[in-house]
């Protein structure tokens, strides 16, 4: 209905008009809705590459329960930024279409005046374009930034579920080292109640009874903070998940999440400031009104109106679309120097996680081999005392190492943004 006296009142306002005849604006008007169907029939580039990602977690696996339960109780509200972003691309989808409102006025003999006004753009130098191009790029910097949120999500949950998994390996090394020392404490008890041995060597013993009690006590918990936290933001209590799950190697090619919302904050950028340009730039506007006394004609003019600023704003608006291209730039740069430096931090943690390894397990060895010796009675408490100590502070050093490592391995798969299935997001 709107659109037949969109189309009438057309018609009748450009029978009086004698350089544009109404099949002029007729065909302006079909190349418009051309146009637009042509352009949304487009499919978007960075929102399919984003639902063509694929995890690196095994599904199944341990980090796949974690991330599907800190997932499961989010809130999501970039979800709701993206559907609200998807309503106003729709919206701005119909803005070639003529617009109806009503106008009430007073007459010369006081009287009040109401009519239906249509207006129906017929230049515009672009502007009706570059806002359905802002709305879509909008789109894609949303579902870019519901991509980058849920990355980050799964990425600290994994974080909390690894420092869980490390204080309690850690404590569990302090357990087993603080049995062995209270077994020497009772021991060094007794030579020393028969004076067999001096008192200062009780002493240096539960001096490192304390030691190993206080790392025991704060990795416990270090075990409990971090669960708590994790389970404040899973759907699921995750205290019974353990181990550390391998992480596949990512397909080549993807794009950092960061670049693709620059790309896509580009885009919008452009589109907007192609509107700043349409609005100092003069436009052609057909206006018909239906009433007692109606009327059509054309409408010439500007948004903004000339100024002795006007040139300077539109070289302003020149120079905002080269910073938007050069931030796409800067953002691969930042992107390239952080994953540079991800891989050579693995690279040398793994090479320190094998010497460590190799290390621990001498240390476990040279243990053994004492402990033999102080039953044969070749070997002293201190002596003993001594050895555990340092494989337990060597044991200690390796599990951290180990879970270090792991992070990393999950902070790569972050900043590829392959921490979830983009179908799934």
């Amino acid at each position: 209905m709107i659109g037949a006296c969109a189309a009438l009142a057309l018609s009748g306002c450009m029978s009086g008009v004698p350089h544009l005849s109404g099949a002029e604006v007729s065909r302006a008007s079909t190349t418009q809705t051309g146009n637009f169907a042509q352009t949304g029939k487009q499919p978007s580039v960075i929102i399919q590459g984003l639902q063509d990602r694929r995890t690196v977690l095994e599904p199944g696996s341990t980090y796949d329960q974690v991330a599907q339960a800190v997932l499961a109780g989010a809130a999501r509200p970039a979800e709701a930024e993206l559907q609200a972003a998807r309503l106003r691309a729709a919206a701005a989808d119909k803005n070639w279409l003529p617009t109806l409102g009503p106008s009430v006025s007073l007459s010369d003999m006081g009287e009040l005046v109401a009519s239906i006004v249509i207006d129906q753009v017929i230049y515009d130098n672009g502007r009706k374009r570059a806002e359905r191009e802002f709305a879509r790029a909008d789109v894609e910097a949303a579902a870019v930034t519901l991509s980058i949120d849920t990355n980050d999500r799964i990425y600290t949950g994994l974080d909390l579920y690894l420092r869980a998994q490390e204080a309690r390996e850690k404590a569990a090394v302090s357990s087993a080292a603080l049995a062995e020392m209270r077994e020497f404490d009772r021991i060094m008890t007794a030579r020393v109640r028969g004076g067999i041995s001096d008192m200062s060597d009780q002493n240096v013993i539960r001096a490192k009874l304390a030691e190993l009690q206080s790392n025991h006590d704060k990795e416990v918990l270090d075990a409990r903070t971090a669960l708590a936290e994790l389970n404040a933001m899973s759907d699921t209590p995750l205290d019974a998940i353990r181990g550390i799950s391998q992480i596949h190697e990512p397909p080549s090619g993807n794009l950092p999440l960061t670049v693709l919302r620059a790309s896509a904050e580009k885009d919008r950028d452009v589109a907007q400031a192609t509107i700043d340009r349409a609005g100092l730039l003069p436009g052609v506007t057909a206006r018909a009104s239906a009433g007692e006394s109606g009327s059509a004609g054309l409408i010439v003019g500007s948004d903004a109106g000339f100024g002795f600023g006007t040139g300077d704003s539109l070289r302003a608006i020149e120079a905002a679309r080269e910073a938007a291209t050069r931030r796409i730039a800067q953002a691969q740069e930042d992107a390239d120097r952080r994953m540079a430096a991800l891989e050579q931090k693995l690279a040398a943690l793994t090479a320190r996680a094998g010497a460590s390894a190799d290390v621990a397990a001498q240390a476990r060895a040279n243990t053994d081999l004492f402990q033999r010796q102080f039953d044969a009675g070749t070997r002293t408490v201190m002596d003993v005392v001594g050895v555990v100590e340092n494989q337990a502070r060597l044991d200690r050093d390796h599990v951290a190492l180990r879970y270090e490592i792991a992070r990393t391995q999950v902070e790569i798969a972050r900043e590829r943004g392959v921490l979830a299935s983009g179908a799934d997001i």
